[in-house]
């Protein structure tokens, strides 16, 4: 067990599940321990914020955050890599943000915003966190976590405003990702690439939970095949030229990355700077209102500090101005 790495996190955490994924892509010895009561006391030993997943290396260090633990990881196990070379490796990066960031507001809200969704989510996070209660103690469990988690979806921007604007947004989304995948086994191409872990994730949620799953299982046949072959991904063949990628992951990125999240992320920066605590901005045809989330301005400069070291911007910058990023990135 010397040379193992130990992931602290949960089913139900979709930042937990993409770096599992990929430590198995990756074949990197490792071991998923639940983070719960009984795993508790290793887990605050080495964990600096309260957050999964946790990686502790086999030197004992503790790396938290799904993005900079694969960010770390790809340096030690370089190969077979997951970044595309080119426009495509950028673009890889993009939809990995944008799963991390904007897919979390569809799994978050569709996780406790109907009866059906929370009481499936709240009993099996309190299973997961008290797996030998009494059945008295599960159901007094289930109710005080859904109580709890169904009052926190403005967290993620859902509210009566916004929530019709994230319903249309995730089904929009589920056709034109499933057109995209009819042709290839994964986004870029025969292997897994960064954007497939970071979008993958919030998807395998979503897939999980009683309403969204529906959706998929009975609209996205290629997408279902995704979700499933991502749970251990291999290298099936090469990465696919940008050229041949366009076609079908351009309206993605023109309608949902470009369209509703630059936007946002660009208004959400503007309010933290400002200090406000709600902001407006103009999605589309419609208004999207929340509070500020202060994360998610860390993980923009990370994205910005990948463009700044994109080697070949003469090919990527039309393809991000064509989408509707670009100024967003030179920031």
């Amino acid at each position: 067990m010397a040379d193992v790495y130990r992931i602290f996190g949960a089913e139900m955490s979709p930042y937990s599940v993409k770096v599992r994924s990929y430590f198995r892509y990756k074949a990197i010895p490792h071991q998923w321990i639940l983070r719960n009561a009984e795993s508790q006391a290793v887990y605050e030993k080495h964990a600096k914020l309260p957050i999964i997943p946790l990686v502790i290396t086999p030197e004992g260090t503790g790396i938290q955050d799904s993005t900079p633990i694969i960010d770390h990881m790809e340096k030690l196990f370089p190969e077979p890599s997951v970044h595309p070379e080119g426009v495509a490796g950028f673009v890889s990066a993009l939809i990995e943000e944008f799963g991390d960031e904007w897919g979390n507001k569809w799994m978050f809200h569709f996780r406790w915003a109907r009866d059906v969704d929370q009481i499936s989510s709240a009993g099996r996070l309190a299973r997961m966190r008290a797996p030998r209660a009494s059945e008295a103690e599960f159901g007094a469990l289930a109710s005080q976590v859904r109580a709890r988690m169904a009052e926190r979806v403005w967290f993620v921007g859902s509210n009566a405003q916004t929530a019709p604007q994230i319903e249309v947004g995730f089904k929009d989304m589920l056709a034109l990702l499933d057109a995209h995948l009819a042709g290839r086994p994964y986004l870029f191409g025969a292997r897994p690439a960064y954007g497939d872990f970071g979008l993958w994730g919030q998807f395998y949620e979503l897939w999980k939970d009683p309403t969204t799953g529906a959706l998929i299982e009975g609209n996205a046949q290629h997408v279902l095949d995704w979700l499933q072959r991502m749970l251990w991904p291999r290298a099936e063949g090469p990465f696919e030229a940008w050229t041949a990628l366009a076609p079908t992951l351009m309206p993605i990125l023109k309608t949902q990355v470009g369209g509703k999240f630059i936007p946002w992320t660009l208004a959400n920066e503007k309010a933290l700077a400002e200090g406000t605590e709600e902001f407006s901005t103009k999605l589309g045809e419609e208004v999207w209102t929340q509070k500020p989330q202060k994360y998610h301005a860390r993980s923009l400069g990370m994205l910005r500090t990948k463009y700044a070291a994109a080697s070949d911007k003469a090919a990527l910058d039309p393809v991000l101005e064509s989408m509707g990023c670009l100024q967003a990135l030179r920031a």
